[in-house]
C-alpha cells in the first residue's frame, strides 16, 4: 500500500502467521504425528498453508481424519504434545515487525495480541521470543473466540483504548470479520498462512498489505 494511512492509537495482532512465523514448529509436530502413524513427512508449504486453521485442521491434513472421526482427538493430543515440547525452537517474529514493535514501544504506544491459540502454547512462545505485549487474549480466556468481536473488545479494554482507535491485523478471514464486528480497522496481510485458493484482497478489510515491510512502512516509515 502506497497511500498514507492514519496512525492507529493501538495495534492488535493475530499471532500465528501475522506477528510470529510459527509454522516451522507446527510443521515439525505435524510430521511427528505422521511418523507416529508410519507415514512420510509432508512438504513444508502444504503444512504452512493450514497452520492458521488450528490443530484439528493439521490432524485432518496429516491423517485425513475429520473432526468427528474416531481417533481424531487422540491424534490432536499427540500433535499438541509434540508441539508443546518446543513451541519456539524455530519460530520467529516476522523480521520487519520486530522493528515496528521496537518503535511502538519506544513511543509508549499500546499493542497487544489476540489469538485463537490456547494460552498453554501462546504464553511460553511469546516469553521465549522476548515479546512484551500490553495484553494477550487467548482462545481459552473467554467463552468465545474469533470471529466473535468479544476478544478484541476485551483486549482494547485492557489497553484502555477505544475500539475505533485500534487496528486489528490478521492473515485469516476470521480476523477481518472479528475486526469489523468489533468496530476496529481491519488490516489484512498477505504474507501469512493463506491457502492457495484464498485471495486475501477479497476479504472485507480496510487496509491490505502484501508484505511485512509494507505494513511497517505505512506505520513508521522507512
Amino acid at each position: 500500500m502506497k497511500a498514507a494511512v492514519p496512525r492507529p492509537g493501538a495495534l492488535l495482532f493475530d499471532l500465528d502467521g501475522t506477528l510470529v512465523d510459527t509454522a516451522p514448529d507446527l510443521a515439525r509436530a505435524t510430521n511427528a504425528l505422521r511418523a507416529h502413524h508410519g507415514l512420510a513427512a509432508l512438504e513444508y508449504p502444504v503444512i504452512r498453508a493450514q497452520v492458521s486453521n488450528g490443530g484439528s485442521a493439521l490432524v485432518t491434513l496429516a491423517l485425513g481424519l475429520a473432526r468427528d472421526a474416531e481417533g481424531h482427538d487422540a491424534a490432536r493430543d499427540f500433535l499438541l504434545e509434540a508441539y508443546g515440547q518446543a513451541v519456539a525452537a524455530e519460530s520467529r517474529v516476522f523480521p520487519p515487525l520486530d522493528r515496528l514493535l521496537a518503535d511502538w514501544e519506544a513511543r509508549a504506544r499500546p499493542w497487544g495480541i489476540v489469538t485463537n491459540k490456547p494460552r498453554a502454547y501462546a504464553e511460553p512462545l511469546i516469553a521465549a521470543l522476548g515479546l512484551t505485549p500490553g495484553v494477550l487474549i487467548c482462545a481459552d480466556d473467554l467463552p468465545v473466540k474469533k470471529p466473535s468481536p468479544e476478544p478484541l473488545w476485551e483486549a482494547a479494554r485492557r489497553l484502555r483504548a477505544a475500539a475505533s482507535d485500534c487496528w486489528y491485523i490478521g492473515d485469516h478471514l476470521r480476523d477481518i470479520q472479528a475486526a469489523r464486528a468489533a468496530g476496529m480497522a481491519a488490516v489484512a496481510v498477505g504474507y501469512g498462512y493463506i491457502e492457495e485458493h484464498d485471495d486475501y484482497r477479497a476479504w472485507p478489510a480496510d487496509f491490505w498489505f502484501e508484505t511485512g515491510e509494507a505494513l511497517v512502512a505505512a506505520l513508521i516509515g522507512h
